[in-house]
């Protein structure tokens, strides 16, 4: 801030300054809500919208259904291993119970036991048969899994076949529709940086200057966040090319502001030392004073070597004698600091 500023005039500065970024949050927020919602100006895209409708919904049932069996086949393969397993271990107990049994019989050799053996051998005939039905049931269940999976498998691929030409066409479609909405985000973007451009040439110091900063901060962040990082690459070309353009301007536009910055101080310094004050303000030259800078032609200076009163790049005066007291003072200062006599500055406010 400058040092000649008056401080309830730096106060009110800062607080102007806040003013223009939360004038610009606003607008960066509304803008951005914009820039967003524009994606949804057209209808959104799907793979199955390029597909042909009837064979899609051909294959599709085809997939439902086989699906729908492999489920089935799944569940009562469950069930019937499930079984399997039940009946396996029925058989192995009773053919476990049945030897030991049998060994039992051996050592005592009683006849009467020949009844038994007979009842023994068919209960255990018939678990085994029942674990061979149950074994029976496992294998065509897997069976049944075996062909639901492979109708599975054949919907799948004739529907990737289906779509494999509609995802192509899909992406070229929202390549499209990416180019058409960064179109209409360029159409939004570009006028915004017009007007900026107009405000930071013609209002950035005028009184409603805040809400021109903010508007400026506003459009160069919508060009340079909102904007550029939808821009399509095409691999990379595109961006590159932008950049380039963008840096070309924007150098173009640095080298003759440079050059024409060069050209108004050789005349600025060409002009004698009352006409070249008149065209400096008073705050700017004492914030450059403080910074040992000459105010005219912007070069550093010794100010505390006190034998130097002159610029020795352009010869503007730097110090000078107060008329009343003779002091050595700021010739830049409308009042001496030592006496208070009114200086006879011409610098503007």
């Amino acid at each position: 801030m400058s040092k000649g500023l008056r401080l309830t005039e730096q106060w009110m500065t800062r607080a102007l300054w806040l003013v223009a970024f939360v004038f610009a949050s606003f607008l960066i927020g509304l803008g951005g809500k914009i820039v967003e919602n524009l994606w949804d100006v057209e209808a959104p895209l799907t793979v199955e919208q390029f597909m042909d409708p009837q064979q899609a919904s051909e294959v599709q049932a085809r997939r439902d259904a086989a699906q729908d069996k492999q489920e089935a086949a799944r569940t009562a393969l469950e069930q019937a291993e499930q079984k399997h397993a039940v009946a396996r271990s029925n058989t192995r107990s009773a053919r476990s119970a049945f030897e030991n049994w049998l060994a039992t019989r051996r050592v005592t050799s009683r006849p009467d036991q020949d009844r038994e053996l007979i009842a023994r051998t068919e209960a255990l005939d018939a678990l085994e048969s029942e674990e061979r039905k149950a074994l029976a049931a496992v294998e065509a269940q897997q069976q049944a899994m075996l062909d639901a999976s492979q109708q599975m498998e054949a919907a799948r691929s004739r529907w990737e076949a289906l779509e494999r030409p509609a995802v192509q066409a899909h992406e070229k479609a929202v390549r499209t529709k990416e180019l058409r909405v960064f179109l209409y985000r360029l159409a939004l973007t570009l006028p915004l940086l017009v007007v900026a451009g107009w405000l930071f040439a013609h209002k950035r110091k005028s009184t409603w200057w805040p809400f021109a900063w903010g508007f400026i901060i506003f459009a160069l962040f919508a060009f340079f966040f909102e904007l550029v990082p939808y821009l399509p690459s095409y691999g990379g070309y595109v961006r590159y090319v932008v950049g380039i353009v963008v840096t070309v301007v924007a150098g173009r536009y640095a080298i003759l502001s440079l050059q024409r910055y060069l050209a108004r101080q050789k005349e600025s310094e060409a002009l004698p030392d009352v006409e070249r004050r008149q065209t400096m303000r008073y705050d700017l030259a004492l914030a450059r004073l403080g910074k040992s800078v000459c105010p005219g032609c912007e070069r550093t200076v010794d100010l505390k070597d006190t034998s130097i009163d002159y610029c020795p790049h352009c010869g503007i005066g730097l110090f000078d004698r107060c008329s009343c007291c003779s002091t050595r003072k700021n010739a830049f200062a409308r009042f001496c600091f030592s006496c208070g006599t009114a200086a006879n500055t011409t610098l503007a406010d």
